[in-house]
């Protein structure tokens, strides 16, 4: 049976892009996300949590219309997916329990509400990290999850560049051979980014987040690139995972203190733009995490399938 994670975690996870679009924004053409007052380049919460689900349904490979979880068991189905019908998962809940219910409404018993809702944690492993607001025409209620990401900013400000692109063949027979149709393509030279986490030992009680969760959850930051390969995106990759784990539920010190210990500076001459990850240093100061809060680092997580 698993058992909830006992611990608090906080974490800083470094990635980097080469000439690609990490996360193009629709509101401005497509071109990289950038805070426009500093340039730094920004990659969305939602975007890395998407890896994340798309890795896990890679790797635990369970499909929606498996069987659900034993008694006391975790299951690693996905929630928010490509194509998925959320009424119909959340039909399952009350599928499962023998509960009737009302569009739109939770159950009237205090029991069936918790029933239905802990079904969806058990079952689903995006639910049961991150949470999810399940207030559908099939009303499953809301979770809030114990793992939570800022937005990722990069390290240094960005240039996002666009190019024309064209392409040899036509459309139709009767296009002009010598029409070549015209396209555009948004991405960044170089990015370096990073992102910060937290993980609530209290919050994963409610939703039975475990430690076997928290490691594949961590194995997913470090390998959900790898399998998320398109001409768009270039060459990305997870660089450098850094945990702090505390040493009690509630923890041992503010996130930021563990954070401001994480520094990443260009070694590349001051007159020339980073092009590599060769052009960082990244340090963490150990000697300055407080008692009580243990530090771990990752380079590469071996995959668990």
């Amino acid at each position: 049976m698993a058992t909830p994670i006992s611990n608090r975690y906080d974490f800083v996870l470094y990635f980097d892009v080469r000439n690609g679009n990490p996360n193009g924004d629709p509101d401005a053409g497509n071109l990289p996300r950038v805070d426009p007052d500093t340039s730094h380049g920004i990659v969305s919460d939602v975007c890395l949590k998407r890896k994340v689900r798309n890795y896990v349904g890679l790797v635990k490979d369970v499909p929606f219309d498996d069987p659900d979880a034993a008694a006391g068991e975790l299951g690693y189905k996905i929630y928010v997916q490509e194509g998925a019908v959320l009424n119909e998962r959340n039909q399952t809940a009350y599928d499962h329990q023998g509960i009737k219910g009302t569009k739109k409404k939770l159950p009237k018993k205090i029991e069936e509400q918790i029933a239905v809702t802990q079904f969806m944690c058990n079952n689903f492993f995006d639910i049961r990290t991150f949470g999810a607001v399940m207030t559908t025409e099939v009303n499953c209620g809301q979770v809030r999850g114990p793992v939570q990401m800022c937005f990722a900013e990069s390290v240094d400000p960005i240039v996002p560049l666009e190019m024309s692109i064209t392409r040899m063949a036509a459309t139709k027979a009767s296009e002009d051979k010598d029409n070549k149709t015209m396209g555009r393509k948004q991405y960044v030279p170089y990015g370096l980014y990073r992102a910060e986490g937290f993980v609530s030992a209290s919050l994963a009680e409610r939703t039975g987040f475990s430690k076997e969760d928290l490691d594949l959850f961590f194995e997913a930051l470090m390998n959900m690139f790898e399998h998320d390969r398109s001409a768009a995106r270039g060459l990305m990759a997870s660089r450098l995972l850094v945990v702090f784990k505390h040493d009690s539920k509630l923890g041992n010190t503010p996130a930021f203190r563990l954070f401001d210990t994480v520094t990443a500076r260009k070694t590349c001459p001051a007159d020339q733009q980073p092009r590599s990850f060769a052009d960082y240093e990244i340090e963490v100061d150990e000697d300055a995490v407080p008692t009580g809060v243990s530090v771990m680092q990752y380079d590469y997580i071996t995959p668990s399938a």
